[in-house]
Order: structure tokens, then C-alpha cells, then sequence
């Protein structure tokens, strides 16, 4: 890129309150990538994820602050910034093509995990489990390209650098450390309601309890913590695949951080903390990738206790699905992703494709 200005790329994410921090952390992990490949990288969110962007984000990108987050505040400010962009990459399940038509000569690359909506994108990511490319016709205009599968799961490249470590680990040792793992915004403060649930149950194991700055849960969890050795609490953590790698099994949120659990094999009960996360954490079930438990259901204290003492209790089956989970996600979606926005940058669209 010598002699030629930097290619510059805007991220959308949606940082709502109700919303976690999937979005923009997936974001950030792309524009690591993008920026390992020379480009100029800034992010359009609101306060919580700019707050996001300087506690975790990459050197060097650019935050510019977006007042509001209603689809028409999205619009307005895609239509003043669009033109200033050669690709804007739109991670928000309530934007859909009317507003990504308002960034105009950009060319937009949607992140979606629904297939529910219509996008006016160039290139579709979806890295859900068994999503296929042909899930998004009539979704998408005809020449986008579509890339669908966990070989796409944007993880940061210290997930791939630990694999061998965590793989090594996976060999159906007994359980001594758990983490416990629900979002670092902590929707509706349940990380402390899940720590009280598996501190009765956890015997001798450690558990590594990770929370964002801003969690409710926080004040109950540091009393937890103060009052129960067994208890470690991580706030704001960045050393995320160290804990993974360290982690015998987890309790987890079934959003994004499902594919950081699978690429280090770690064997997890997964939380539906969200509707929309429902459909894939019981296919993940069903193929033997995790234990599913819905946070909404009557019974969940119950179910949860339950499929804690079925993974912890079991040695086979806690690595078998080790297994499984490494073979499923490589750890390398960035890098395929960051490659195809390249090829989109030179006005090639890349083929569809299909990751498992």
C-alpha cells in the first residue's frame, strides 16, 4: 500500500443496553485484523461501546460517538459519514437495508446471525452453527457474497496462539476450575445468581468469575468472592484465552463467546441469556457441543444444577465434546473475514461460501 492513503473502514455495532457486548467485541476483533493489514480503522457506537473500544479495543482506532441509537439516529449518521469510507461493516440486528442504503458509495459489510431481515450489503458474514449461504436469498442483492459457518467466527488471534496448550489440557482430567463466563455487561445482573447456584455446588472447584467494570452483579459477586476462597473475580479482563485454556470446564453465555469456547475446546453448559440465541445453543446440544440451559425457564436454577453435575461428574463426556469443539472452529475466522473485505476493497466480490 505504499504511496496510496490507507483504506479506511468504519464499524457499526450495536451497544445498547439491552443488547451485551457481542456486537462491538467482534467488531474490535475484526479491526485488529484490519489493521494488521494496513487500513485505517474507526467505530461509530454509542457510550457503551466506546467504553468497550478503550478497555478493549485495538491501538489505533478512531471512536466517534453516536447520541442515538434508534434506527433513525443509525440513518443520519450513515448518511454524514458514509462518503468518507470505503467499507462500513454493520453489526446491529435492528439496522436493516433502509438504513445501510443511506451510506451511499461505501461499500457495506453486514454481520448478522437471524437470516430475518433484508441487508443492502456487499458481503454478508454469518457465523452461526449450521447456517448456510442459502438461508439469506432474497435477503441480500444477488451479486453479494455470502459467508456463513464458524470457520467465519471473528476470534482474537491469541484463541488460535493458545489452542495447543488448551488442547493438551482436554484430556478428560478431572474438573478443578470452572469459568463462568455470562457477558461482561451482565444482563439483568444473573452472573451472581448463577455464582450463588454452582458455589453450593462446586465442592473443590475454583471458579473464575469474569464481569465487566459496569455489572450489576458486581457489588454481590466481590462479597462472594471476600466470603468464598474458591471464588476469583476478573473484571474487565483481556487475558480471556488464558483463563479458556486454564478452565477445566465453564458455564457461558450462548452469544459470540460460545466459538472462544469451542476453538479451546473448553466444555461448557451454555446460557441462553436471549431469544435469539435459543435455536443455535440447542443445536449445540443436540450435536454434542454443549449443554443448553434457557436462563427464562421456571426451572432454570434446577437445570442448571443439573447439567453442572452431568459435566462435571463425567470425564468422557466432558472430552468428547472437547474434541468435537476443537474440530468445529479453528480460531482463524478474522483472518478469512479481514481477506474477503480486502478482495471487496479491490471491487472483486468473493464467491459465497460455506464454513461448518
Amino acid at each position: 500500500m505504499t504511496g496510496r492513503p490507507a483504506p479506511r473502514i468504519l464499524f457499526a455495532p450495536d451497544s445498547g443496553a439491552l443488547i451485551g457486548g457481542g456486537h462491538v467485541m467482534r467488531c474490535l476483533t475484526l479491526a485488529g485484523a484490519m489493521r494488521a493489514r494496513g487500513w485505517s480503522c474507526s467505530m461509530l457506537a454509542g457510550e457503551g461501546g466506546l467504553r468497550l473500544l478503550a478497555a478493549f479495543g485495538p491501538p489505533g482506532v478512531q471512536a466517534i460517538a453516536l447520541a442515538d441509537e434508534t434506527p433513525d439516529g443509525w440513518a443520519s449518521a450513515f448518511a454524514e459519514l458514509g462518503g468518507r469510507f470505503d467499507i462500513v461493516t454493520v453489526d446491529n440486528y435492528r439496522l436493516d437495508a433502509a438504513q445501510e442504503a443511506r451510506l451511499h458509495r461505501a461499500r457495506v459489510v453486514a454481520i448478522d446471525d437471524l437470516a430475518d431481515r433484508p441487508h443492502r450489503c456487499r458481503l454478508l458474514i454469518d457465523t452461526s452453527f449450521e447456517r448456510r449461504a442459502e438461508d439469506y436469498a432474497g435477503l441480500v442483492p444477488p451479486a453479494a457474497g455470502v459467508l456463513c459457518g464458524v470457520s467465519y467466527a471473528l476470534l482474537r488471534p491469541a484463541f488460535a496462539a493458545a489452542r495447543p496448550a488448551a488442547a493438551a489440557r482436554r484430556d478428560g482430567r478431572p474438573a478443578r476450575r470452572a469459568l463462568v463466563s455470562l457477558g461482561l455487561t451482565d444482563l439483568g445482573g444473573i452472573t451472581a445468581g448463577v455464582v450463588e447456584t454452582l458455589a453450593h455446588l462446586a465442592n473443590e472447584v475454583a471458579l473464575d468469575v469474569v464481569v465487566g467494570a459496569g455489572a450489576s452483579s458486581l457489588p454481590r459477586l466481590r462479597a462472594l468472592a471476600r466470603a468464598d476462597g474458591r471464588v476469583r473475580l476478573h473484571v474487565d479482563a483481556s487475558d480471556m484465552a488464558r483463563l479458556m485454556t486454564e478452565a477445566d470446564i465453564a458455564v457461558g453465555a450462548g452469544g459470540s463467546t460460545t466459538w472462544e469456547r469451542a476453538c479451546l475446546g473448553l466444555p461448557s453448559v451454555s446460557l441462553v441469556l436471549a431469544e435469539n440465541q435459543a435455536p443455535q445453543a440447542r443445536a449445540l446440544d443436540a450435536a454434542g457441543l454443549a449443554l443448553a440451559v434457557e436462563a427464562g425457564d421456571a426451572g432454570f436454577a434446577g437445570g442448571l444444577a443439573d447439567a453442572w453435575r452431568r459435566l462435571s461428574g463425567d470425564a468422557e463426556l466432558r472430552r468428547r465434546m472437547a474434541q468435537r469443539n476443537l474440530e468445529l472452529c479453528d480460531g482463524r475466522g478474522a483472518e478469512r473475514v479481514a481477506d474477503a473485505i480486502a478482495i471487496l476493497a479491490g471491487d472483486q466480490a468473493p464467491e459465497s461460501s460455506v464454513g461448518s
